[in-house]
């Protein structure tokens, strides 16, 4: 197996750009537009996601990088939380929320 060189090899890194690009998409949505903490929290949450693990491919150490991949996913842990008030609130079908 090669040796990743880049943080944009990586494919979680890839799925959470996707990620991204989803979330911000989804809270243009007019419904969220009163909705300005869930909907920036939602956002930073993404953002978090993405950025932890670029920052933790550029860190020293394996054991740093795998800090930084568990705080990415418990970023992704806390979209998937607010996803369920969306649900909840009827701004997001379920459909789209688990697909």
């Amino acid at each position: 197996m090669a040796k990743i060189e880049r943080f944009e090899d990586l494919q979680c890194w890839q799925k959470s750009r996707e990620l991204v690009t989803y979330i911000f998409t989804i809270t243009q949505s007019d419904n969220l537009v009163k909705e300005y903490d869930l909907k920036s929290q939602l956002r930073r949450a993404a953002l978090s996601s993405m950025n932890n693990i670029a920052e933790g491919f550029g860190r020293s150490s394996e054991k740093e990088f795998i800090r930084f991949l568990e705080m990415s996913s418990a970023s992704c842990i806390e979209i998937l939380s607010m996803t369920y008030i969306l649900e909840d609130l009827n701004f997001l079908q379920t459909e789209k929320m688990h697909s």
